[in-house]
């Protein structure tokens, strides 16, 4: 069974038998004239209608574990960022640190040359990307120890483990 809907008029339901086809359309919309001329529909379609301004309507089938499948697909998404996360900043720590040692030379009586004075110009985009990336990380990371507690719920299975092969030589 196949349902079918109106832009204009989406709390219109046609029901035609079969999948979604070229026949179903035109089936439908056999269906849609004749709601027209018995005064069923509240919209006239002044524009016009052709058999793909059908919108076929599909349920969704509610479960008890939709909610949690949801939860989970959630976790999964915050521990991707996380992930994501903790590689940008790896990618730019070691830059970001020497940089960082330079911004500490500004701060002293030592001479600083103009060579460690450009690269620290051309740095300091990069020190800021490394702070964001690590506020940003450690954001994430105290929203991850949720994800992680709804994840190892989900993978807790009720089935018996299979049994392990024995790989070892005797």
């Amino acid at each position: 069974m196949v349902k079918y809907t109106l832009k204009e008029e989406p709390e219109a339901v046609i029901e035609i038998p079969g999948k979604d086809s070229k026949k179903a359309r035109s089936k439908a919309m056999e269906q849609l004239m004749e709601m027209m001329d018995n005064g069923q529909l509240k919209t006239t379609l002044d524009r016009g209608f052709g058999l793909n301004d059908f919108i076929e309507v599909r349920e969704k089938s509610y479960t008890e574990s939709s909610t949690e499948e949801d939860e989970v697909a959630q976790a999964v998404q915050v521990l991707n960022r996380l992930a994501s996360l903790k590689l940008k900043l790896q990618e730019t720590q070691q830059d970001a640190l020497e940089i960082r040692a330079i911004v500490d030379l500004l701060f002293t009586d030592t001479p600083i040359s103009e060579q460690d004075v450009q690269r620290l110009k051309q740095g300091f985009k990069l020190l800021k990307k490394f702070a964001q990336a690590n506020i940003q990380y450690r954001e994430a990371r105290s929203q991850a120890g949720a994800a992680r507690t709804i994840l190892d719920q989900a993978l807790q299975s009720e089935v018996p483990a299979s049994p392990k092969s024995n790989t070892s030589q005797e």
